[in-house]
């Protein structure tokens, strides 16, 4: 049987092989986590709700299948956490808001949530987020500050903040997480666990984001594998969403681990623009010899596009604005100072400015694609500085204006819409994780996937000192 710590960190793979040979229950395993969460959620406070009965329920129903030899899905069994920003029937999404409204209509899941009860999970609860998931770090009005299981003095990152949290914790081997300029790769990159950005369409998505095309629904994982199943299970259709693409109906683990030898790859260790901390642009540096070592062929490509902080910044404050629509001046008092300003300068922007943004953000799609013809892969580091102090919104106030100044390298690929991911390399000389950021090209999901596998198969084990 395995111990407490074992069922902490066990994969979702692992589990429902226990699950399997009989060797371990799944309400066992649920009963474990829950104890562990109600012990770490005073330090770490990566839960908005916790259903310990909804929890319990799921698990005694799945162990009865299990035991009749009849599981009803791929991840029977297996506990899950759904990010605050996502619908959760039984439950209010309250987006870290004071500004939510309790009495409403909570009866109706999300479809990535929908797939995930459908194939068996067991929902431990749902996690934190900033207001909204407005920026990259993890506090809001509503439920306070996230700490990262590394140094509970620095932040998770954002917005999936609770999620990255949990997961590193060993609160659960899948975690539901939302990204539209960074929020599933920013958080896992901070707290050392793998978070995969699909392409836009590949998770159908309800309801629609304020963000439009930047923003989609992905797993967050401690291995690659389990994230690759969690996507093959949320990846499955739902009417809800119009601008979900094709279904592929596939299982992301096939094929993971046939490596990357004979692939070209680019690596750019600023994209020609950010500026890194030197230990960080070192470790990545070493990160991306290994797929030298793997077979791939690496070039080094300084500069792949100019900056497009300022197209990006306009489209994001117009989702700012749009989040705001309709809050009475009584109540935008109740928010986060930093969404405020950026939805007052929504609100100024014109039509015209929008449609300027947009225009860049096709471009910069294309200009990626013409890349994607010469390179098969794209790497850079994920985050250029280790996890911010807790409650801190700016690295560098001297150089920064809003979040995004420090995250160059994530919210590009959200305007390109192309599948990235963010997967551990190393750890600061202060133990802080360490990423590197594996970009596909669009719709190339599963190329992503077996590059990070490839990597993953490099890297010894890391976990915080909890």
């Amino acid at each position: 049987m395995a111990g407490d710590l074992d069922i902490a960190y066990a994969s979702a793979t692992a589990l429902l092989d226990f699950y399997r040979k009989k060797a371990l229950s799944p309400v066992a395993v649920a009963s474990a986590l829950l104890e562990r969460l109600e012990r770490l959620q005073p330090q770490l406070n990566a839960f908005s709700i916790v259903d310990r009965d909804g929890a319990l329920a799921s698990a005694r129903q799945s162990e009865r299948r299990w035991l009749q030899g009849n599981p009803s899905g791929p991840l029977d069994g297996v506990p899950v956490t759904i990010k605050d920003l996502i619908l959760m029937k039984g439950h209010p999404t309250l987006r870290g808001s004071k500004l939510v409204k309790r009495d409403q209509d909570w009866s109706e899941d999300a479809p990535a949530t929908a797939r995930l009860r459908e194939a068996g999970a067991v929902i431990l609860g749902k996690t934190t987020s900033p207001e909204f998931g407005w920026k990259a770090v993890g506090d809001s009005p509503l439920f306070g500050i996230t700490r990262n299981p590394w140094n509970r003095a620095r932040t998770t990152g954002g917005s999936s903040a609770g999620a990255a949290a949990a997961c590193a914790a060993g609160i659960g081997p899948l975690h539901l997480g939302s990204d539209g300029g960074g929020s599933i790769r920013i958080p896992s990159a901070f707290t050392g666990v793998f978070g995969l950005k699909p392409s836009f369409g590949r998770v159908p998505a309800y309801p629609s984001s304020a963000m439009g095309l930047l923003s989609t629904v992905g797993p967050m994982a401690r291995t690659v594998a389990d994230a690759a199943l969690m996507f093959s299970v949320i990846s499955l259709p739902d009417d809800r969403d119009p601008y979900a693409l094709p279904q592929e109906r596939r299982d992301y683990r096939d094929g993971i681990e046939s490596g990357v030898k004979g692939w070209r790859i680019a690596f750019s260790p600023s994209l020609g623009y950010a500026r890194v901390e030197p230990e960080i642009a070192a470790a990545v540096r070493e990160a991306a010899k290994k797929f030298s070592a793997e077979g791939a062929e690496i070039e080094e490509v300084e500069s792949v596009f100019p900056s497009p902080r300022e197209a990006f910044l306009t489209l994001w404050r117009a989702g700012c604005a749009k989040l705001l629509e309709g809050a009475s001046r009584e109540e935008r008092v109740l928010a986060d100072p930093g969404l405020l300003a950026l939805a007052e300068e929504g609100e100024a922007l014109s039509a015209r400015d929008y449609l300027g943004a947009d225009i860049a953000r096709t471009d910069l799609a294309r200009e990626m694609a013409a890349f994607h013809r010469k390179y098969d892969l794209l790497l850079t580091p994920m985050m250029p500085i280790p996890a911010l102090p807790a409650g801190q919104d700016l690295n560098d106030p001297k150089l920064e204006r809003v979040w995004i100044d420090w995250t160059p390298f994530s919210y590009p690929f959200n305007m390109t819409r192309q599948p990235a991911a963010a997967i551990p390399c190393g750890l600061t000389s202060g133990g802080l994780p360490i990423a590197l950021q594996i970009v596909g090209p669009l719709y190339a999901d599963h190329r992503v996937l077996i590059a990070a596998r490839a990597f993953e198969r490099t890297q010894p084990a890391r976990r915080p000192p909890l």
